[in-house]
């Protein structure tokens, strides 16, 4: 399984953005997907996740701004999390993670995209 990011950028506090992962390779192992992010000098935090049957799971911090939304398609899946009234503590880099092993870890990630929320 490759994860490939897109998405990110600078934005005002109070602002929105779009974070794309394409997976690719055999996608039919991916047990949940999701979003972890890190900030400078914090320890590394699960955001957001989706798993094979569509349950979700929020962080408390981004519940109610934060959505994800997954798509399939042949030898392909899209997930997208949509980022709503960002706020300056959710300024980190954030990578795209699947589990292909088992469900409590995390064995793929993408190369990470940056996040960052102007007060």
């Amino acid at each position: 399984v490759e994860l490939v990011e897109s998405g990110g950028g600078l934005v005002q506090a109070g602002g929105s953005l779009r974070l794309s992962c394409t997976a690719s390779g055999t996608i039919w192992e991916i047990l949940h997907m999701g979003w972890f992010r890190q900030a400078p000098r914090k320890e590394r935090e699960l955001v957001a996740r989706i798993g094979r049957d569509g349950t979700t799971y929020y962080a408390d911090s981004v519940k109610g701004r934060f959505t994800l939304t997954r798509h399939n398609a042949p030898h392909t899946l899209y997930l997208e999390m949509n980022m709503n009234n960002l706020k300056p503590e959710d300024t980190a880099m954030y990578q795209c993670a699947a589990a292909t092993r088992i469900v409590q870890l995390s064995d793929k990630w993408g190369q990470g995209t940056q996040v960052t929320v102007s007060s």
